[in-house]
């Protein structure tokens, strides 16, 4: 179901001072769609998870941020996109303790719990798009 998209912004994710600036982004539209402190702190931490994701696995890559209205719903979307080499399983890369890197593998399986909605699509060698949705 296509849900009406209310204002957009599409942001580079390529260095660490990216990361900042997607968590500040995505509090300042947290906000402003009213999300309280707790779905704030949630959305933001999943986009820090998939941000980080981005640049240390996918090579960097951009987040397109979106918020979304539906009846009286509001949503806030974002889609993370890199060309890197792909995810080969991403069932096994969803569960907890599982890392590519030396990270806690807590990422993926982490921010899809934080998250309304969260989608992956990712094809070895082409690339990986991350969606996540917090509905207020």
């Amino acid at each position: 179901m296509a849900m009406p998209i209310v204002k957009s912004e599409r942001w580079p994710v390529r260095s660490g001072e990216d990361i900042v600036r997607v968590r500040q982004i995505v509090r300042r539209w947290a906000v402003e769609l009213g999300f309280g402190l707790v779905d704030q702190t949630k959305i933001v931490t999943a986009a820090s998870e998939i941000a980080r994701n981005t640049v240390d696995y996918g090579g960097g890559g951009e987040v397109l941020v979106e918020s979304l209205s539906a009846n009286a719903r509001r949503g806030l979307r974002l889609v993370f996109e890199d060309k890197g080499p792909g995810i080969q399983n991403i069932d096994e890369a969803l569960k907890d303790g599982f890392t590519s890197g030396s990270g806690l593998g807590l990422g993926l399986g982490g921010a899809r719990r934080l998250a309304s909605e969260f989608s992956v699509e990712s094809r070895p060698g082409e690339g990986t798009r991350v969606s996540l949705t917090r509905w207020k």
